[in-house]
């Protein structure tokens, strides 16, 4: 199994990169063999979209003549490192009320028509991408689902649209919420009640996956 280990916190120790390498830690428990690939947007953030790209997205000529290999090098490598992985592994915080710029940086430049995005004759997007399980821990200062939820969640929304509009439709998000305002230990409870979810959301993935 091949892991692909995304983090988007900007501190060295945070929620977030907890969740994730718990996540990873599960999952090699039950594949000892698996290997990991990171990206630490966090501490390494990528460049946000720059002129050449954004000029070669919107031109479809210019990508037909195939003289766009500079300016597409950055997304091939991530959209290749994606294609790769047997799962993908995020932990990003809730930043006012959705995805970090850094995670969205990267998500602009796996998003790409013709590439991972086809469109049907009647103008339809689907995904070009092999689905695989995605599973996203997220960590949020404040409450956004369930009974206490006190703020709005555009994260979840916007990751299921985004991941789906490239095939990838087996998502699981572990919310590990209201860290702001509860201790340690009983953070650490919620993050284990969060982790006992996978194996059956690993049992769920399988079962779609033979439905195909």
């Amino acid at each position: 199994m091949n892991i692909l280990h995304i983090d988007c916190s900007p501190r060295p120790e945070s929620h977030s990169r907890d969740l994730s390498a718990a996540i990873v830690s599960h999952l090699s428990v039950t594949d000892p063999d698996a290997s990991v690939i990171r990206r630490d947007l966090g501490r390494y953030p990528l460049p946000h979209a720059e002129s050449d790209y954004a000029t070669v997205l919107s031109s479809p000529g210019t990508l037909a003549e195939g003289v766009s290999k500079g300016a597409l090098g950055l997304s091939e490598q991530l959209i290749q490192e994606v294609e790769a992985a047997d799962v993908l592994v995020i932990g990003t915080p809730m930043n006012n009320f959705t995805v970090p710029s850094v995670l969205k940086a990267w998500i602009d430049q796996i998003l790409r028509m013709g590439r991972t995005i086809g469109v049907s004759p009647h103008g339809e997007k689907f995904g070009l991408l092999q689905d695989k399980p995605v599973y996203v821990g997220i960590a949020s200062g404040g409450v956004f689902t369930g009974d206490r939820a006190r703020q709005p969640d555009f994260l979840i929304p916007y990751l299921t649209a985004a991941f789906g509009c490239v095939g990838l439709n087996s998502l699981h998000f572990l919310p590990l919420q209201a860290t702001a305002f509860l201790g340690h230990d009983e953070l650490a409870a919620n993050r284990d009640v969060l982790l006992a979810t996978l194996p059956a959301a690993r049992e769920a993935v399988g079962a779609a996956a033979l439905r195909q």
